[in-house]
């Protein structure tokens, strides 16, 4: 890294921050580090960044201060800490999974004040984390984006800048929808697949090389499962607010909420498997089966 590349801190080291630390650190960054959790804290440390007593403190030592926890009263918190002590032109990346009316307050508090903000979220999960291959999707002002990207390119695979405050929430909420979308289609099509006797994994292999590939088949043994319900209510609520009708957003976020990863792993790898109460199994060829 270059002289001029900003420090960096990272509050919030569970399962995504702290491998999101350790490829920052490997990748010349200088890293700040701070948890509310002191086993957290300690990995932290134990991948090479520097641990902190408080959010302050890390707020004292960096240039870019890198949020990743859980909820939006968390991420309020956080930012109330930065601005008691922060210095002008000081930098905050929202990189947790937040909604739009927070981003709008934190675009309210922060005005004025000579700190800025940006909302930086990403995709490709906890396995995109390990790998150091996130895709950074942000929102605010471009000179503030780029002035994050060192930092942001030390864990990301890419930076998109979307547009204004919030739209990265925003390109997120879209980029999830469309995978839970393919989790639903993708499972109906191999059930259809395995009821009648061919290899659900096999069709998984031939339709990665066909027009209905999708990003959420070619990984999908390692989709957990966890968050559908927080990421299609997020993406109901855009819906609701913006006065659109989606119905079959409507039926995702039903029947998404019925699927977890031992289904998919049951559906590509057993001989049954079950959806929607029923049971999945292949046809004899006497019922009509290959």
């Amino acid at each position: 890294m270059s002289d001029t590349t900003p420090s960096a801190g990272m509050i919030g080291v569970g399962d995504m921050g702290l491998p999101m630390s350790e490829h920052m650190v490997k990748r010349g960054l200088d890293v700040a580090a701070y948890d509310v959790d002191a086993g957290r804290l300690a990995d932290a440390a134990a991948v090479g960044a520097k641990p902190v007593g408080s959010v302050a403190e890390l707020a004292g030592r960096v240039d870019v201060v890198v949020a990743c926890v859980r909820t939006d009263e968390q991420m309020e918190t956080v930012a109330e800490e930065v601005l008691a002590v922060g210095r002008a032109d000081q930098l905050v990346v929202v990189a947790g999974t937040h909604s739009l009316a927070l981003m709008r307050r934190l675009g309210e508090r922060f005005a004025g004040t000579g700190l800025r903000v940006i909302d930086a979220p990403v995709v490709y999960g906890a396995q995109g984390a390990r790998k150091g291959e996130l895709l950074s999707l942000c929102g605010g002002d471009a000179e503030d984006v780029e002035r994050a990207r060192p930092v942001l390119m030390g864990y990301s695979r890419g930076v998109e800048h979307v547009g204004a405050l919030g739209a990265g929430m925003l390109a997120k909420a879209c980029n999830n929808l469309m995978h839970w979308i393919h989790s639903v289609a993708n499972f109906e099509t191999l059930a259809i697949a395995k009821r009648y006797g061919v290899d659900a994994q096999r069709m998984r292999e031939v339709l990665l090389e066909c027009p209905a590939e999708n990003g959420t088949l070619r990984r999908w043994d390692g989709t957990r499962f966890t968050w559908q319900e927080k990421d299609m209510d997020f993406v109901l609520e855009l819906a609701q607010d913006g006065g659109l009708v989606l119905p079959l957003t409507g039926q995702v976020d039903q029947l998404v909420k019925t699927l977890t990863a031992g289904d998919v792993a049951a559906l590509l790898y057993s001989e049954e498997c079950s959806y929607l109460g029923r049971t999945v199994t292949a046809m004899s060829p006497a019922e009509g089966g290959l």
